[in-house]
């Protein structure tokens, strides 16, 4: 049975996300170029993720030349509200306050990030 399409990014595509993120714009060479050499990918690897970044709406590309130049659709903080509320909807039944409960009562936080939490809440209001 194939296994389902992540609805957001997997770490190897949040990997690549990144390189393009910094980048802006780049070929599959670049952004093969910007992995860390301990943690190198096969070109048709990259070229592979870079196609399914471009069928989830991540990323687009153009053709100069012979080669695909690929940029970035989505920007960080759009991805970063697309798994939250992949989160909530998934885990919290769409609700922002028990996911905010849920935080509070698993993490710890020091006096200064409750205070900052407490000041943010109270510009909310």
């Amino acid at each position: 049975m194939a296994r389902k399409k992540s609805e957001t990014l997997t770490d190897a595509e949040l990997r690549l996300m990144e390189i393009m993120w910094e980048k802006g714009s780049a070929t599959v060479s670049d952004v093969l170029d910007a992995l860390p050499e301990d943690n190198r990918l096969a070109y048709s690897t990259v070229l592979t993720f870079m196609r399914i970044l471009e069928q989830k709406g991540y990323v687009t590309h153009e053709k100069r030349s012979r080669a695909f130049v690929y940029s970035p659709v989505i920007d960080r903080s759009e991805a970063r509200q697309n798994v939250i509320g992949y989160v909530l909807n998934r885990f919290f039944n769409n609700s922002p306050e028990q996911l905010v409960l849920n935080m509070l009562e698993s993490e710890k936080l020091n006096p200064r990030e409750l205070e900052k939490l407490k000041k943010m809440l109270a510009k909310k209001k």
